[in-house]
């Protein structure tokens, strides 16, 4: 059994494109900030970036869960995997909603719609300030409402498949592009509980 802190180290120079905006359709240039030069910046980050995600985990762990937990670690475990439209596993890549799919039926046995606009229909709208990992946040990107999802891992920041040509990563909803675009938030509910019948007493 991995730990997601060990996968997420295994993956810490994908993680240093963690402000990088991208999208499902291509944003115009002037949209885009220009892309964090990771040099130099490895060796800054890589104890912060380990305490920061060590206190994440374990704020996840106590705030939703086991199966939470795993969603995230699972979740992390993928970046760099590639976008592909209408993709819904690893071997062949993601675009965004099948990578929210593929990630709750993994780990909740929750099998979603494969398109953002029905996954938004089908989970719980929350305030945003009541945002808690493994909730999914959707964006507008492509001109419409709720047309790019991703899935909330704490302290303002979601792992989602941007767009054609990128990969699963991080992002921060803060920053100037996402705030923008940003929809709604989501929560996931759980799959209910099945209760096996109980006998008749005999009388």
């Amino acid at each position: 059994m991995y730990s997601p802190l060990s996968v997420l180290l295994k993956k810490l120079p994908c993680l240093l494109v963690l402000v990088t905006p991208l999208v499902c359709a291509a944003p115009g240039d002037d949209d885009v900030p220009a892309p964090v030069n990771p040099v130099g910046i490895l060796s800054q980050w890589t104890g912060q970036l380990t305490g920061q995600l060590t206190g994440q985990f374990s704020q996840a762990k106590q705030t939703v869960g086991e199966k939470t937990t795993d969603l995230l670690g699972q979740a992390m475990g993928l970046l760099g995997v590639p976008y592909r439209r209408g993709g819904t596993n690893e071997n062949t890549g993601f675009d965004c909603s099948g990578f929210v799919r593929h990630l709750y039926e993994q780990s909740f046995g929750k099998l979603l719609p494969h398109r953002a606009a029905e996954q938004a229909k089908v989970t719980e709208a929350i305030d945003p300030n009541e945002l808690k990992p493994g909730d999914l946040v959707f964006f507008n990107t492509m001109k419409r409402a709720f047309s790019h999802v991703g899935i909330y891992v704490g302290d303002g920041k979601f792992i989602h498949s941007p767009r054609a040509g990128k990969s699963v990563q991080v992002d921060d909803m803060r920053s100037a592009y996402w705030k923008k675009r940003f929809n709604g938030a989501r929560r996931v509910e759980p799959q209910p509980a099945t209760t096996q019948a109980t006998p008749d007493t005999p009388h």
